[in-house]
């Protein structure tokens, strides 16, 4: 197992990619702490899970983007494991609405959440690694932080503000051995995506987009996760793995009507 006995905060785990990853580091043998905001129910099976594979299990419920609320997160979680290992920047939030409409009650929800907590969360957890020169943090943005969606500028924004984050932190955190790399999810089949995957018209259109013709599932994005907080990637740092079916790496070709 190769995160045994490490200690691992997780945002936004009560469902989706940040469920699946805390059951894949559970599996790999870390101890989970499950953050979840106004998700109790959720989070108790999920903790329930964690300690069906011999695993310790804690859950807090937190508001990311409330800088006193993240503090109280992390000392509690010190207090409860005596150190956090790992760092999974996970927990965030999207909403379509046209820029002309944007309100500053709509860019305050998006960035709060998707640039400002993983900062604050990033920064309150290498305040405990930089202890014992060593730590892991990973940050979940999106394919949209290097790809435009019209009608979601606000999260365009927090996720391509997100991954030069990823960047700086992993300069300026590698005199302490703390590994900063980022994760940038394509179309995954997670409830955030439920519109889209109730309709199977709505569902076909997006998968021709996809070069490999599918959803992705939370679980890959887990098992990359999984590397990326293990000894095996600890020469890796600064890096943003896409994961999207080669949705990402699309070249529009053109067909000349002359020929010759």
């Amino acid at each position: 197992m190769r995160l045994k006995g490490r200690v691992a905060l997780i945002t936004g785990a009560s469902s989706g990619i940040g469920r699946a990853i805390a059951l894949r580091f559970a599996e790999e043998g870390a101890h989970i702490v499950v953050n979840h905001f106004g998700q109790e129910e959720r989070a108790k099976r999920v903790c329930e899970r964690i300690e069906a594979y011999g695993g310790r299990a804690l859950s807090i419920e937190a508001d990311v983007s409330q800088v006193v609320e993240i503090h109280r997160m992390v000392d509690e979680t010190i207090r409860h494991f005596g150190r956090v290992d790992i760092c999974v920047n996970n927990a965030g939030v999207q909403r379509e609405v046209p820029f002309l409409e944007v309100t500053e009650d709509d860019w305050e929800l998006m960035t709060k959440v998707d640039l400002k907590g993983a900062f604050f969360v990033a920064q309150a957890c290498a305040r405990d690694m930089v202890k014992r020169r060593r730590g892991k943090i990973i940050n979940i943005s999106s394919v949209h932080q290097e790809i435009a969606k019209p009608r979601f500028a606000p999260y365009c924004a927090a996720k391509g503000g997100l991954g030069m984050l990823t960047k700086t932190l992993a300069m300026e955190l590698a005199e302490y051995k703390i590994n900063v790399n980022g994760i940038a999810p394509g179309a995954i089949a997670t409830p955030m995506n439920e519109d889209v995957l109730e309709d199977p018209e709505a569902e076909a259109s997006v998968c021709r987009e996809i070069p490999w013709g599918r959803f992705g599932r939370p679980a890959e994005v887990a098992a990359l996760a999984a590397w990326l907080a293990s000894d095996e990637a600890d020469y890796v740092t600064g890096a943003t793995y896409f994961i999207d079916g080669g949705l990402t790496q699309q070249v529009v070709e053109y067909k000349s009507p002359h020929k010759g």
